[in-house]
């Protein structure tokens, strides 16, 4: 995916075989208020898919959480051969939207999922 370009449907993991399988197989890293799964593949482009439980608040809250992941993503420049599942813990909803994005971003750095540094980042 190029920069500027928003996560597109073939970008995004919707099938719950898919969930299940990436879940069930693979190892989670929890970092603050995420769980990531991530599994390494063979294909060209990576994939996310992002869930939010009922614990997070109703379905207005939780869209709005999701729509703010996706912006998140769209703002970094990833690696390719991989699936991704972001799962939302409930201290999310305590936190401002930089810092989400900052705790997001180190804990993709962190999997090598990340290249280089995020955009739109001021040096100091």
């Amino acid at each position: 995916m190029k920069d500027g370009e928003i996560l597109k449907k073939i970008n995004s993991l919707k099938k719950s075989t898919d969930f299940e399988r990436i879940i069930k197989n693979n190892r989670s890293y929890k970092y603050k208020d995420y769980f990531i799964y991530v599994e390494r593949n063979t294909n060209d482009v990576y994939h996310f898919g992002l869930s939010v439980g009922k614990k997070i608040g109703n379905a207005v809250v939780r869209n709005k959480v999701k729509r703010q992941l996706r912006s998140m993503i769209d703002q970094m420049t990833f690696q390719d051969h991989f699936n991704c599942i972001i799962i939302v813990r409930k201290g999310y909803l305590k936190n401002c939207f930089e810092v989400n994005q900052k705790n997001l971003f180190f804990a993709l750095q962190q999997l090598d999922l990340v290249k280089g540094k995020k955009i739109n980042e001021t040096e100091k």
